[in-house]
């Protein structure tokens, strides 16, 4: 049981080289307590679920072959300090290639976390060529009888600010979290294509103006 905003760019350049090589991505994961971060990555990567974790901060590994590539997902899941941003750290933003911000669509407050936790991404980020990779999660999505944050909500934050969101339950479905990762991954690599493509073009500008510099001056 899940929900679905694609915001997939309109980049029409091909993100995927024929190199098989294998590729790497760091993947952040934030939110506030109790929210499933923790289930919805266990969910992932074993296809189980299990409903309680201590509270720690831990980053797990797991590779998978996805369209002929061989990926390695190293997600972290940070825990949740409050405080301004939810204490994202600068060292966690220089990590992570993309985040997914979960929340509860039984908590409100989990849902106001998010959103102080994406845009202060957002600002630490704004320097970057391209979108940053963001997917919003909605989780706990079996829990409708307790629901305080509509669907609509989430679906409006994630368009307003360009990025994925799912609606889903790590408790029900497997399908679910293997879309949000699988989505977040087809992110990362059309934002690195975007930022080879800029550096390519800015090597051309620089090579360019060097010439007719010296030209000028002869």
């Amino acid at each position: 049981m899940f929900a679905e905003v694609n915001c997939r760019s309109h980049y029409n350049g091909k993100v995927m080289d024929t190199s098989q090589q294998k590729v790497d991505v760091n993947i952040l994961l934030v939110g506030a307590e109790n929210v499933g971060k923790t289930a919805l990555t266990v969910r992932f990567i074993t296809r189980r679920f299990i409903g309680e974790y201590g509270d720690i901060d831990w980053i797990y590994y797991h590779s998978d072959r996805i369209d002929g590539r061989d990926i390695s997902f190293n997600i972290w899941d940070s825990i949740y300090s409050p405080g301004a941003s939810g204490r994202i750290t600068e060292k966690q933003l220089q990590w992570a290639d993309g985040f997914i911000l979960v929340y509860s669509i039984c908590d409100r407050s989990s849902f106001n976390v998010v959103r102080q936790q994406l845009q202060h991404i957002r600002h630490c980020k704004s320097k970057i060529p391209g979108s940053v990779p963001v997917i919003i999660v909605g989780n706990k999505r079996d829990l409708q009888h307790r629901r305080t944050v509509s669907s609509e909500e989430g679906r409006l934050l994630a368009l307003s600010l360009g990025c994925g969101f799912f609606e889903i339950s790590a408790a029900e479905t497997y399908h679910g979290a293997l879309l949000v990762f699988h989505e977040l991954l087809d992110l990362i690599r059309e934002a690195r294509a975007i930022k080879k493509e800029t550096h390519g073009i800015k090597g051309i500008v620089r090579t360019v103006s060097a010439v007719f510099g010296r030209r000028r001056t002869e």
